[in-house]
């Protein structure tokens, strides 16, 4: 199996939107109609949630009626929030077809179906025209794709002359194994951890310049810490990304945090505009 789909697989789990309902009912939450704050606790799968979001987006200069691009766009929770408190139009393209089919579901019970599209396809042949989008973003992709320097050429080229590029991922600052399984990865064979000087190499050969960069290893150390105190609380939350991770999700989380605490990894912002 190739590594495309092998990434597909690891983020498939069964039944997802009934799963997202049955969450809902338990949060005491209306699943025909939530609002995008209410699914903002599954469907922002990144370190940080919607909080990530709004900081990062706030990093971009993005102003309304943009057309922007969002890669690996999972269940669509970044591209709801961009349309909803910018007013961009966005379209997402993920591998996973059961996210692109529930993301859809979810923008159309939200209100959003006009504003934000989402796509079936791959980061690495992106099915755009040149030029096509004023901007574009990933949060928490790029640790799945080995070859970034394609993914970069191939951002740039759907980008508009001075579009914006932002990146929101897991990297390494330091050698050291990191413990599998991660939210990003069952196995070493799917994931591509790089660490900023390599993906500041890689963007600039691409043509983007570096405009920012911010390592967010103290947020994401708060937001766990945080998280593991509500848990110990109250347990578990009905709603939250560990449904989208399984069984394993704990061990998943625990490893992600052994990493960041261990100096190997931790989330960081580049962003970058299309020379």
């Amino acid at each position: 199996m190739d590594t495309e789909a092998s990434v597909a697989r690891h983020y498939a789990p069964e039944e997802l939107e009934r799963v997202i309902d049955r969450a809902l009912a338990a949060a005491g939450l209306d699943p025909t109609w939530p609002s995008a704050d209410d699914l903002a606790a599954v469907d922002e799968f990144h370190i940080g949630g919607r909080a990530a979001t709004a900081d990062f987006a706030a990093e971009l200069g993005i102003g309304p009626g943009r057309h922007l691009l969002d890669i690996g766009s999972g269940l669509g929770g970044p591209a709801r929030y961009f349309a909803l408190a910018y007013g961009c139009r966005v379209t997402g393209i993920d591998l996973t077809a059961d996210f692109v089919r529930v993301a859809a579901a979810l923008a159309e019970r939200v209100g959003l179906g006009g504003l934000v599209t989402y796509r079936q396809g791959s980061a690495l042949d992106l099915p755009f025209e040149a030029e096509s989008f004023d901007g574009a973003y990933m949060l928490h992709v790029g640790m799945n794709i080995e070859d970034k320097a394609a993914l970069f050429a191939g951002i740039r080229w759907v980008l508009r002359p001075g579009g914006v590029f932002g990146i929101y991922d897991v990297m390494r600052f330091s050698e050291g194994a990191i413990r599998f399984p991660v939210p990003w990865a069952s196995e070493p064979g799917t994931s591509f951890v790089e660490s900023p000087e390599r993906y500041r190499t890689l963007l600039r050969r691409a043509g983007f310049e570096i405009l920012k960069e911010r390592d967010r290893r103290s947020f994401a150390i708060d937001f766990f810490n945080e998280m593991r105190a509500r848990a110990a609380k109250a347990g578990p939350p009905p709603l939250g990304t560990h449904l989208l991770m399984g069984e394993a999700a704990p061990q998943k989380i625990a490893n992600m945090i052994d990493g960041l605490e261990r100096g190997l990894i931790a989330p960081v912002e580049i962003v970058s505009r299309r020379t």
